[in-house]
Formats: C-alpha cells, structure tokens, sequence
C-alpha cells in the first residue's frame, strides 16, 4: 500500500493542475445539483420490527389517511383566572380564530372546532384547535406558517392566552455562529502548530471543499433517496473535523520530509506513501463505525450513516491527491520563515531540548502506575452519572419555556392532565365485538386518565381506541401502561402513537447496543490487528475507547439529564437523553477514537521494530507525534463545540457528547493511559501467535517496501519513513 500511495502522491504533485481542476469541477458539480434539486423534507421516520410500527402500517391499512405524516398544530386557548372559554365573549374569539385558521392556507386538511369536538377541559380554563396539514413540517410554507402564527396573535390581544403547538412550526435547525468559530479556533491552532499560514491554510481549505461536495451531494440526492433534512449535518460536523485531521498528519510529515532535505516531489510522494498509509486506515475505522450503524435497523439512522461514512471518504481520497497537489502549488512557503532560516540548526536543538511530548511520554514511563490510576479512576468518576440515563424522543414538553410550543404544551396539560401531551393509540384488527371488549379490558388496568369508545373503520373489521395516561409521557407509570395494555390483550390489538413509538425505539435502540459493538470493535479490532501485527494493542484501544466513552455519556447526562453547568452550554431545559444518542455517539467516536489509536501508536510499532526498547520506542512515537495529534484532537474539539451553539436540542447534544469524548480520549486516554498501560507490558504488548501472524497479510503501514523502492538503505533513514 505503502508504493501505491506513494507513487499516488508523485503523480499528484506532477499534475497538480489536472487534479486541482478535477475537484474544482466535482465541487461546482455537486453544488448545481444541489442548487437544483427539490427541498428536503422530513425524512419518513419508521421503527421495523416493532409493535408500534406494525400499529402505524395497520392503522394506514384499514384507516386510509388517519396515520399520514401530515403536520399538526394545535392553537391552545386559556380565559383569564375565574372566565372560562365557553364565556359568549371568548368563544366568540375562538370561534373567529377557526374561521381565520380554515381560510389560512390551502395547504390545512381540516380544522376543528373545539365546542364541537369535545376539546374544552372540564373545567372549562382551558380549549384547543387542532388543524391537521396535507404536507409534513418541512414542506409547510412560509405564508403557511406565517398564517397560524397570525392567528394567535390575533386572538391574543382580545383577552385569552394563546399559544401555538404541534410539529407545524418547526424548521430547519438553525445554524449558530459556533461551527464557524470552531473552523476560527482550528485555523489558530494550525497556525500555532506550523508557524505558516499556508500549511495552515491547506488542511482548512480541504476540508471545506471535501465538506461542500459531500454535503451538496447529499443535499442533491435528499428527495431521491429520502435521506432528510437532519441528515447533511452529521456529515458535515464528521467530515469537517476529520477532512482537517487527515490533511493536518500529511502536511506535517511532508515538512519534516523537506526537513530530512528531500526535494518537494519526492517529499510529497513520501508523506502520501507513510502517513497517507495512516489516513486510510484511520478513514477505514470511521467509515466502518458509521456504517455500521446499519445493523440497528432504523432507516434514519442507516442513512446518516452512510451519508456521513461518504463524506469521510471523500476527506479521505482529498488527503491522499489534492493536499499533494496543492503542496506543488504552495512551494516552500509551505514551511514558516524562522523555520527556512533556522532549518540547518534546527535539528540540533531539537536534540538538545526535548519537546513537550518527549517530556511528557518519559514521565508516563516512570510513573505507569499512577498515570493509570489516575486516568482510569478520573474517567469513571465522570461516568457515574451515565447509570442514571433516562432515554426519550423529544417533544415540545422539552423545548425552552420561552417558546409557544412549550407554554402550549404546559397550558394542554394543565387543563386536561400530564397525560394528554402523549396519548395512546390503539389499534384493534377485529371487530366491533372484539374492539369493545378490549375497551372493558383496559379499564380494568391502572393508569389511564380517559379511555374513548371504540370508532370502527367503514369495513367493520378494524377499530381505533384512544387512552390518555394519568401521568406524562416520558414518566414510568405511562410506561407500565403501555406493557400492561399489551400483556392483557392479544396479538389483534397493536399500541402505537408518539409515546408508544418512543418507548418501542427506546428498546429497540438498546436492544441493538450489543450486537452493534461486537460487529464495530470486532471488525475494527481485526483491522488494527493488521496495521500493528499485536494483539494486546488492539485490545487494549478498544478498552480504552469504551472508558472514555461511558465518561462522555456520563458528562451528557449531567449536563443534559440533570442540568449541571446547563447555562453555560445553553441548555434552557432539561429531560431524558435522547434516544439515538449513545448508540450514535459509540460509533461515531470510536471511528475517531482509533484515528488517534493510528496515528500516535503507528510510530511507536515502527520504531520498537527497528530495534529500540519497549520504553524508547513510546518515546519516540511521542517525541513525533504528540504535537500533532494534540493539534488535531483540539481541532475536533473546536469542530464539535461550534455545533452546542445551535438551537436544534438534538445537534446541541450530539455537539457537546462529541467534544467531550474527544477530549475524554485524546487526552486522558490515547496520551496517558495507552503509555502507561504499553509501559507496563513491555515487549509483551507486540506479541502476536506466530500462526496468527504467518495468516495475517502484511499491509506494511512502517513502509518497509517503500524504502527499498526507492532506494534508502541504511537503518538510520528506515524510522525515519514513518513518521506519523
């Protein structure tokens, strides 16, 4: 591999123009396509294999149009203390509202009237108007939306309280002005790291171009394939922070190979061939995390996933022809100007003055023991809280109070009881007969609020039966009574509805936690098993990538579950995790966390391979790699915490759990604990069954066969090779 990408790096730097032009042309490609084709819309979201879902495609079946994905709102009114909605004066202003409401938009379904439709509590406080949409959210237009809002205020200043509920406001998440100061904060540290704007500008410059292709490719293909309008942002924040990682390790061994006096073309085809060996399987391990997303079986998820994997592909195949290629354009200005004028002594006082990560590996060294304990003992303090997670989808109960959505939902509840936010529907495949005895069968349960008679469809074969829980949504008891209604009746009576789906995906992703790391760390483990010829090293990155990750899920649910240091990373509520959010955060952080495990341990094998002892060589992987990789590891941090700034819940979270696994594993775990633990096993850490090792091909990532290619002799050249 080790050739191939070397040779692949030459021709690049040669036809610098040709390459450079042929992702200029794949850019504006994919971005007239983008430009051209039809809007996102919200992607149909179904759970296969559960009874909530088997409900939903029954209830479309018998039910014609009673389970479309159509946008709802509903228009909450509240009279003033001691006035109740049926008051002439009120309804009067209700009942205008629905007529302004029914000639809004031709884009509404129905509208109903609350006094007709039994939607006044029984106190009469409290009345709502539910309209009902052709279209889902996200293809609602503006002059749609503009109207219901319209309608509210309107109906506000004539003495009621009014708020507007439902999924009919909703838009796409708002981007912050985060994600550009973490490119900022990425571009600072690049320039802190080489001391030259140009190589900090090329690693940037990639990225953004390998981000623009993958983003408007999946924004061209949206409606094709269904993929959604949340899906472009988790390809976005991956493919950002690694298309930036990769290009930073190829730029920087393509200095020190300038360093080594080669001349530019051979220097780049060097870097390609030796850290571009990294980059791949460092890319492999990603694309393999997100990709595996698959074996959950939620279709939303699957497409993120793959979307996302796509773009680290193309960061990948970026890093390995257009950095060479702009290395041919950049010349020497690719290396600082104190680093031209001192480059003749600058070895020497390299040599002289150990660096930081010299320092730091040597320390580790003689202390094993209590770096270990420390790292270990620290991490699993902050993962305690992650045995307290509550999991759940979003819903308006989450939101801010300072939005209507919110004070909708709480005026709902508290004029018709917790429970009403998240009834229950049940769906009974038989007859009348059978309908009402299921009826009489769940009013002999616990738990429910109201149980509305059975409404049968036109055929009579088929029934629907609406329960309101006593207690809200997301609470046990509402829980209970979903498996309780499903113990007591039998296999013709189904329960669905937002808060039996939420349970049922709540399982579902549990469920699929096991299975799920077993496929990634197995595939993954095999991988590194190949790239390091060890057994102990592998195993060891995937333990060390489970401790980090529990912290992480143990920092979310401190600050997103339980509301610590909440203001300061805007979190204005708080509630249960949602429910994708640990399965999605273990496989998108393990496919960095062995980005780190590649880059940082590469050099250490290559080096214990040419001779030097155990401890030696984990200070020379330092000495050579910590700088970078610690540059990286903040770029990413800065790349995930530029996504806490949007207002979406869901990205905010995803944002704050990447960054801090990042954090938890770059810097407590790939740089404290891997020394350590290598430290302690010694020359046991490299060991690989010789039957296991005669099986094994040999991918040759220390770039042995590339320096007999081309031409290096002498063992002081060969560590030299592989510098990562």
């Amino acid at each position: 591999m080790a050739t191939f990408l070397y040779k692949l790096g030459r021709s690049a730097f040669r036809r610098r123009r040709l390459v450079a032009l042929l992702w200029v042309a794949l850019l504006a490609l994919a971005g007239v396509g983008a430009a051209t084709a039809p809007a996102a819309t919200s992607s149909s979201f179904s759970i296969p294999g559960t009874e909530a879902q088997r409900a939903f495609d029954l209830l479309e079946e018998r039910f014609p149009g009673a389970g479309a994905d159509g946008a709802t709102a509903r228009v909450v009114f509240k009279a003033p203390e001691g006035q109740k909605v049926t008051d002439p004066a009120h309804k009067a202003v209700v009942e205008e509202t629905v007529a302004a409401l029914k000639a809004g938009s031709d884009q509404i379904v129905s509208v109903a009237d609350p006094y007709t439709a039994q939607a006044v509590s029984q106190n009469g406080s409290t009345a709502y108007v539910s309209v009902a949409y052709k279209v889902n959210a996200m293809e609602l237009t503006d002059e749609t939306r503009e109207a219901l809002k319209q309608a509210g205020h309107q109906a506000q200043g004539k003495g009621l309280t009014v708020e507007v509920g439902g999924d009919a406001l909703q838009t796409m998440p708002e981007t912050g002005a985060g994600e550009v100061v973490g490119v900022v904060i990425a571009g600072i540290v690049l320039v802190i790291t080489f001391g030259s704007l140009v190589a900090a500008g090329l690693p940037l410059l990639t990225a953004i171009i390998g981000v623009g292709i993958g983003v408007s490719s999946i924004t061209a293909l949206a409606n094709v394939l269904d993929l959604g309008s949340t899906t472009s942002t988790l390809a976005m924040m991956i493919g950002l922070a690694v298309g930036i990682d990769y290009a930073l390790f190829i730029v920087s061994r393509y200095r020190a190979e300038l360093a080594e006096g080669r001349d530019r073309e051979e220097a780049a085809g060097r870097a390609t061939g030796t850290a571009g060996s990294a980059v791949v399987f460092a890319g492999l391990t990603v694309v393999i995390a997100l990709v595996g997303l698959a074996v959950v079986n939620i279709p939303m998820l699957t497409k993120m996933g793959f979307a996302a994997a796509g773009t680290v592909v193309i960061a990948v195949l970026i890093a390995l022809t257009l950095i060479p290629a702009l290395l041919g354009f950049a010349g020497d200005k690719v290396v600082g100007r104190k680093q031209r004028k001192g480059a003749a002594s600058e070895g020497d006082r390299k040599e002289e003055k150990p660096n930081g990560g010299t320092r730091w590996a040597r320390f580790v060294i003689r202390r094993p023991v209590l770096v270990l304990l420390v790292g270990v003992l620290g991490l699993g303090a902050i993962a305690v809280p992650a045995a307290s997670l509550e999991m759940g989808l979003p819903d308006d109960g989450v939101k801010p109070v300072s939005t209507t959505e919110r004070r909708a939902y709480d005026m709902l509840s508290d004029g018709f009881g917790p429970g009403f936010n998240g009834p229950l529907l049940v769906v009974v495949d038989g007859d009348r007969a059978t309908a009402d005895k299921t009826v009489s069968t769940i009013k002999k349960l616990e738990g429910w609020a109201a149980v509305t008679p059975a409404t049968p469809n036109k055929a009579g074969d088929a029934a629907m039966i609406t329960v309101v829980p006593k207690d809200r949504p997301s609470s046990v008891a509402t829980e209970n009574l979903v498996h309780d209604i499903r113990d007591a009746t039998g296999d013709d009576v189904l329960v669905t509805g937002a808060t039996a789906m939420n349970i049922d995906f709540s399982q579902k992703m549990n469920d699929a936690l096991v299975p799920y790391l077993a496929l990634v760390v197995g595939l993954a483990f095999l991988l590194l098993t190949l790239v390091f010829r060890s057994v102990l090293v592998p195993l060891k990155a995937a333990l060390g990538f489970l401790l980090s990750v529990v912290a992480a899920l143990g920092a979310v649910v401190a600050v997103f579950q339980w509301g610590w240091l909440g203001s300061l990373f805007g979190v204005e509520q708080t509630g249960p995790i949602m429910s994708m959010m640990p399965i999605f955060m273990v496989g998108v952080v393990f496919g960095l966390a062995m980005d780190y495990e590649v880059f940082l341990v590469t050099r250490m094998r290559e080096a214990y391979v040419h001779g030097e002892r155990p401890g030696e060589a984990i200070v020379t992987g330092f000495r050579h790699s910590a700088r970078v990789v610690t540059a990286a590891a903040v770029i990413m941090i800065a790349v995930f915490s530029g996504f806490i700034g949007m207002t979406d819940q869901m990205i905010k979270m995803i944002g704050f759990g990447l960054a801090v696994a990042v954090l938890f594993d770059a810097f407590v775990v790939r740089m404290a604990i891997v020394p350590a633990v290598l430290a302690l096993l010694g020359h046991k850490a490299w060991w690989l069954p010789k039957w296991l090792d005669r099986a094994l091909p040999n991918v040759d990532v220390e770039g042995e066969a590339l320096a007999a290619h081309t031409g290096g002799t002498g063992t002081e050249e060969k560590p030299d090779l592989v510098k990562v």
